[in-house]
């Protein structure tokens, strides 16, 4: 098992100057008091609190490179020769019939409300870093002419500098947001939501009542946490006066921008930036319910939950609570994280890794069932980027869970395209776009796919959101093969039976049968026969 050194990463812009590291506390074997540089200890010992963080904060994503010992990779994806499952009534299978172009890949989620999408996949939550903001065209584009769903995180609307609110506190206009759900609702066609978290600090402001009255949002989600991090979500702010308002709408704001030693460090150049943290949320059964509550009748047509990589305790909590309250979707967020906001040490030493936590998810979800208890449909989030990993998450957990949350993986596509496009603008293109072409249409396979459908409005769509639709096709048309393979022509016949398992303890772990165990009953019935 190869577990990742604390002290140097490349995340924190940190390296060990020796080529031989203790392996326990990651410093250099010999420690020289002349050293220049520049493990975690020598950058904390007076940059401090900035080394805590990934950066170049808010224009990196970062994810976490701890290796667990056991992961999706310990399982792999039976094919068959014989047999074949979800074929449409009246189709008889065969050569001409079972063909992967026509495998489908649509998926729905919602206990009666329903949402269907093209492709078992979403986004994660693109909230209130820079990031996000910044790229939000790319992103919300991209998802809405791919169909698949789209989360706006927590804290948009608190942070917006143009936020406008009444004398009880409450948000009456926040232009980013009327922003951020505008651009997918243009290009949406059926396919897909946008989903609009809410946290402690969103509460308290009123933001759930605001989307959906004002900007009739139709699914909110509540927030337990993510896989990268337990605490509240926080953001970097390079003013003073940017600090001191967001102090000002209830945040907690580190320094304390209001201390005249910190103006001071800050005036002099030493602090160059503040951190916004949101507080920690706490549960309670009777409170989530009431959320649940109120948010329909707001007029929400769906309540969704996410929660984090909190241990079996927490996630049973989640599951028997979001059971008995009916909502619509549980998203389970595994670790490691991979976010551009996240406490490093927390994104590699925090939470139950996803294998784990959906197993667990797996066992409990099957016990609700069996006691005849409504499951939700659940997904699952953790450092998923292909058609395989997805295709292992679904028959991992069948038949509960329906869709995969993809955070990093459906946010690199949107960068790229930006970046092409700059690129092209400024004749500027790397090699590795250029040997496919100087145009956009010469770059990008399925740009005249786009154009035939979109004519004039293709002017209107951006080349990131070009991107991500390029990118969710990739993993459709992989998806397709794989279950083809697998014998499964659509999603709601994939099953566990179709993975088996490497490892003895990847077994043990997940349920899944052993590969020298698979099948063997059958085998000798044939061989004795």
């Amino acid at each position: 098992m190869n577990l990742q050194r604390p002290n140097s990463n490349d995340a924190t812009q940190t390296s060990n100057r020796s080529r031989s590291v203790v392996p326990v506390s990651g410093l250099c074997t010999r420690c020289v008091d002349s050293c220049r540089g520049n493990c975690e200890v020598f950058k904390s010992s007076f940059r401090g609190r900035e080394v805590i963080y990934p950066g170049p904060f808010g224009h990196v994503t970062a994810g976490a490179d701890k290796d667990y010992p056991i992961d999706y990779s310990h399982l792999n994806i039976n094919g068959y020769a014989f047999g074949l499952e979800g074929l449409p009534e009246g189709l008889e299978a065969g050569p001409d019939t079972a063909t992967f172009p026509t495998v489908d890949t649509e998926t729905e989620f919602g206990y009666e409300n329903k949402v269907k999408m093209r492709m078992p996949i979403f986004t994660g939550a693109l909230g209130s870093t820079e990031v996000a903001r910044a790229n939000w065209e790319q992103f919300a584009i991209g998802t809405a002419i791919s169909g698949i769903s789209l989360v706006c995180g927590e804290n948009v609307c608190g942070i917006d500098p143009a936020l406008e609110r009444n004398a009880d506190g409450k948000v009456t206009r926040s232009p980013d947001m009327e922003r951020r759900v505008k651009l997918y609702r243009e290009f949406h066609e059926g396919y897909g939501d946008i989903l609009v978290q809410i946290n402690v600090e969103d509460t308290r402001l009123g933001v759930a009542r605001y989307v959906i009255e004002e900007l009739g949002v139709e699914t909110v989600e509540l927030k337990w946490g993510q896989g990268a991090k337990c605490i509240g979500g926080e953001i970097k702010v390079d003013t003073l006066e940017r600090a001191l308002e967001l102090q000002g709408r209830g945040y907690i704001v580190t320094p304390d921008p209001s201390n005249e030693a910190i103006q001071a460090a800050f005036r002099d150049g030493s602090i160059k930036q503040f951190e916004r943290h949101s507080r920690l949320g706490f549960i309670d059964e009777e409170d989530f319910y009431r959320s649940v509550d109120e948010l329909r009748a707001l007029g929400a047509k769906r309540v969704t939950l996410k929660t984090g990589a909190y241990p079996m305790r927490e996630l049973a909590m989640a599951l028997k609570w979001a059971s008995n309250a009916k909502i619509d979707l549980l998203t389970i967020d595994g670790a490691p994280g991979g976010t551009g906001m996240s406490p490093w040490r927390m994104m590699e030493e925090w939470g139950i890794p996803t294998f784990y936590l959906q197993s667990m998810a797996y066992e409990l979800a099957g016990i609700l069932d069996s006691r005849g208890a409504y499951v939700p449909d659940l997904a699952i989030a953790g450092s998923f980027t292909e058609e395989a990993g997805i295709y292992k998450a679904l028959a991992l957990g069948a038949p509960y869970f329906k869709a995969v949350c993809m955070g990093r993986a459906l946010m690199i596509p949107g960068f790229v395209g930006k970046n092409i496009e700059k690129w092209l603008s400024d004749d500027d293109l790397p090699k590795t776009v250029s040997e496919f072409g100087a145009s956009k249409e010469e770059i990008f396979v399925t740009y005249e796919v786009l154009r035939s459908k979109y004519g004039a409005d293709m002017e209107r769509i951006p080349l990131g959101a070009v991107a991500v639709y390029t990118y969710a096709d990739r993993l459709k048309v992989g998806l397709q093969q794989i279950m083809a393979g697998a014998r499964r022509m659509n999603l709601g016949v994939i099953t566990r039976d179709d993975l088996i398992a490497l490892t003895p303890e990847a077994s043990e772990v997940s349920g899944i049968t052993y590969v020298m165990d698979a099948f063997r009953e059958q085998a000798l019935d044939i061989i004795r026969g």
